[in-house]
């Protein structure tokens, strides 16, 4: 059976999905590889919960979870087919690894899982499970997380962490120059990610350079350890995603993608 590859994706803001920039055909590139995928289990910050709650809705909703955006956006829909046999056998993984889990038979798709998803399969023809993530989840919770999901990959299932490489929204720029905290920050997780260095990347509030400033909350980093944890015992590729609005480095990884 095909081996699904552990990812994480850079998300960047709503308006990803209008606009491709450098990511979005890369992404394209790396879902053609996915097309033998039996189904794309995915970690969004955008749904966070008391425990873990799992969709297992026939026909998850393409939810637009934000405001003040260009019109375009919030007509977008990304119909991708659910499975409740599997929403329900994820929770029962997650239980088995300590975890609290639940299914959620109403939650649609947040952008978090959509947007990405619109390029990594423009057809929407893969079933998508979401996994929420805990309130209280830290570093080493989701690398645990990334861990308790990796078995899912020996059948086909895609385990994805979305988030954000770098993740300031105070610093949000409009007029294209690239903040150095940024790039000198998304380099450094560049490395640790190649060289395998999980410690580094558990403790990167205090190994890598400006990360506060790259992350004032953690949400949008948690999603790296999770497909770290689900991908960690094969060889990781680096997709070069380039920055957007100055300051949301776009940056992604994939394990076990020949």
């Amino acid at each position: 059976m095909f081996r699904a590859p552990a990812i994480f994706v850079s998300h960047g803001a709503p308006t990803f999905a209008l606009e491709p920039g450098l990511l979005g055909s890369r992404l394209t590139e790396l879902g053609e590889r996915l097309a033998s995928a039996t189904a794309i289990v995915v970690v969004s910050p955008h749904w966070q919960t008391c425990g873990i709650r799992v969709t297992g809705a026939a026909w998850p909703s393409t939810m637009h979870d934000f405001g003040g955006f260009p019109p375009p956006l919030y007509s977008l829909t990304y119909p991708a087919p659910g499975s409740a046999s599997l929403a329900s056998e994820v929770a029962a993984l997650l239980i088995d690894g300590g975890f609290v889990a639940t299914v959620d038979s109403e939650r649609g798709l947040d952008h978090g899982a959509w947007v990405p998803l619109r390029y990594l399969r423009p057809d929407a023809d893969t079933p998508v499970i979401q996994v929420s993530m805990p309130h209280n989840l830290d570093t080493r919770g989701a690398l645990r997380l990334g861990r308790v999901l990796a078995g899912l990959r020996d059948r086909g299932i895609v385990v994805m962490g979305s988030g954000s490489l770098t993740h300031n929204l105070h610093e949000v720029r409009r007029d294209g120059d690239v903040a150095a905290y940024a790039r000198e920050f998304a380099g450094w997780v560049r490395k640790a990610v190649m060289a395998g260095d999980v410690d580094a990347l558990l403790d990167y509030r205090t190994n890598a350079p400006s990360a506060l400033r790259a992350h004032p909350t953690e949400e949008h980093y948690l999603p790296l350890l999770v497909a770290a944890g689900a991908g960690m015992s094969d060889m990781p590729m680096a997709i070069d995603g380039g920055v957007t609005y100055g300051v949301l480095s776009m940056d992604c990884f994939a394990w076990g993608v020949a």
